[in-house]
């Protein structure tokens, strides 16, 4: 039940780094949003950020192994970049509609699943 608990928490986590990260990026086509300094657009994306570490701090507590947890460091760190990709991709496919999922993006993606599996390999 941990390892479910800690991927949910990731996954909320994810959710919010994006936004913070790329959402302003989408939200300076609102009028309002893009005539905010640099710095505002900053100090607003850290406050979103801020929700990211109240998900992302208690999945690796909760999941890592040394607290009882199921997962290995490596592992939840493979874990965390595997999310970080799922989530990116669908927010940058849903989000800007000018971007679209590619071949070689596709290829890549099942390079990170095998990685997981060797990860995860005993």
């Amino acid at each position: 039940m941990k390892g479910v608990y800690t991927i949910a928490l990731l996954v909320l986590s994810n959710v919010f780094m994006t936004l913070a990260w790329y959402g302003h990026l989408k939200f300076k086509e609102m009028k309002w949003f893009s005539t905010l300094p640099l710095i505002i657009v900053i100090l607003l994306s850290w406050g979103i950020a801020l929700f990211e570490y109240f998900f992302q701090v208690p999945a690796n507590r909760i999941g890592f192994r040394g607290n009882g947890g199921p997962f290995s460091l490596v592992e939840l760190k493979v874990i965390q970049e595997v999310i970080t990709l799922v989530v990116f991709t669908f927010f940058s496919v849903i989000a800007f509609k000018n971007e679209t999922l590619k071949l070689n993006h596709l290829i890549g993606f099942t390079f990170l699943i095998l990685a997981v599996y060797f990860i995860f390999k005993k």
